[in-house]
């Protein structure tokens, strides 16, 4: 093989490197890119979803709150409207009762709106988990990707493709609030 052979191999070579190199970069931004799309939308599912989540579960605990209220009013309203009779009839049921079984209990509603507090409280720690995590994955490839676009030598294939530095996560105003439970 002459000389000029030689060189031209190497040359292409060289070249082939350079173009494979650009194409790999050029993806390789671009995947990154799609994740921090990817990862935005994570925020606006989390922050649905903590709207969502609760909303409801605000209602849901003032509901019960709502009808545990009126059935101890109920109840206590019966008792009151007894007459010394009925009250006497009722304790004597309830010794015969007692007894036999050896047991007295009255029959109370079951109530569950200390259990739904406790599941609102859950929920709340469970939505603001899921959104810190999603503000976190957000951040994590945004810097994935503005350090792929700034440093050498990716750079060179970042400014051919027109590729701009990405912000930080920074939620709307209306989007920052939390939602209001004093109203329980």
């Amino acid at each position: 093989m002459n000389g000029i052979t030689v060189l031209l191999i190497v040359v292409l070579a060289i070249v082939f490197i350079c173009v494979c190199w650009y194409i790999s970069t050029s993806n390789r931004i671009k995947r990154l890119d799609i994740k921090v799309s990817e990862a935005l939308s994570g925020i606006d599912v989390a922050l649905t979803k903590r709207y969502d989540v609760l909303t409801k579960m605000v209602d849901i605990v003032k509901s019960y709150k709502e009808y545990e209220h009126q059935t101890f009013t109920d109840v206590i309203g019966l008792r009151m409207g007894m007459s010394m009779k009925e009250r006497n009839d009722a304790s004597a049921k309830l010794d015969s009762l007692a007894s036999e079984l050896r047991l007295v209990a009255e029959n109370y509603p079951v109530l569950k709106s200390s259990e739904n507090f406790a599941m609102l409280q859950r929920s709340v720690m469970d939505v603001e988990e899921h959104l810190q995590a999603s503000r976190r994955l957000y951040n994590a490839n945004v810097t994935a990707y503005n350090n792929m676009i700034v440093t050498f030598p990716s750079s060179i294939v970042a400014n051919g493709m027109g590729a701009v530095s990405k912000q930080f996560f920074e939620a709307e105003s209306y989007k920052r609030q939390d939602v209001s439970m004093t109203n329980l």
